[in-house]
């Protein structure tokens, strides 16, 4: 299938489990078309496009098009771009696996700071945060 476009992923900086799952994704990596950056990285809330109370909602992926994508898809549609498929991303659109995706996502976020993880990212780059 064709490659999914280039992009960013913005996560939870200050979050161990974030920044294991960032770390995982680059590793797969093997399009070199995945960037990352914090969610607290100065002017974040300003390039996606939203307020900066809303930005430590959900993961984000702005791909090379503008397109700003939230939450499961978002995380979707990071893996399609690392592995060079649509698949992920084409699986999570269709109807009831996206409902279920998007509920377990939730769920994470909300229990995220209690999940095994290594030094949040700020924590070792506090420059970029």
């Amino acid at each position: 299938m064709k490659t999914e476009a280039a992009g960013t992923l913005f996560f939870d900086g200050a979050c161990g489990m974030c920044t294991r799952s960032r770390d995982l994704l680059l590793r797969m990596d093997r399009t070199g078309n995945v960037q990352t950056e914090a969610l607290q990285s100065p002017g974040t809330a300003e390039r996606l496009g939203i307020a900066p109370a809303s930005l430590l909602e959900s993961v984000r992926w702005l791909d090379s098009a503008g397109t700003v994508y939230s939450g499961a898809e978002a995380a979707n549609a990071a893996l399609s771009a690392a592995i060079g498929s649509r698949i992920p991303l084409a699986i999570y659109r269709i109807p009831g696996i996206r409902s279920v995706e998007d509920v377990v996502y939730r769920w994470v976020v909300a229990h995220r700071y209690r999940f095994p993880g290594t030094t949040p990212y700020c924590e070792s780059h506090p420059s970029a945060c």
